[in-house]
């Protein structure tokens, strides 16, 4: 998905690689931990969080499972299209 959304934004590629690798190599047990790292993740309910890339131009949105150490990407998408997201849909 991170690819794929890459090959369509290239400008954005570099970033969604950064956000990729520090990401996989995180090892969190709770939101705040992520938030040291990640300064612009948000908390939008029901284990949903949203990830500001690129000064604020890309957004991921990610289901992360704290306790069993899982992450799914739900949504990567311009600022744009993250305003048309309905997150209880995800």
């Amino acid at each position: 998905m991170i690819r794929k959304f890459g090959k369509k934004h290239q400008d954005s590629l570099e970033a969604l690689d950064s956000w990729y690798h520090i990401f996989r190599k995180g090892d969190w047990s709770n939101f705040h931990e992520v938030k040291r790292v990640f300064n612009s993740v948000d908390a939008v309910g029901n284990d949903l969080y949203v990830f500001n890339i690129r000064g604020n131009h890309i957004r991921i949105i990610a289901r992360i499972l704290f306790r069993i150490r899982t992450v799914y990407i739900k949504f990567i998408g311009t600022h744009s299209e993250y305003d048309k997201v309905k997150l209880d849909r995800l």
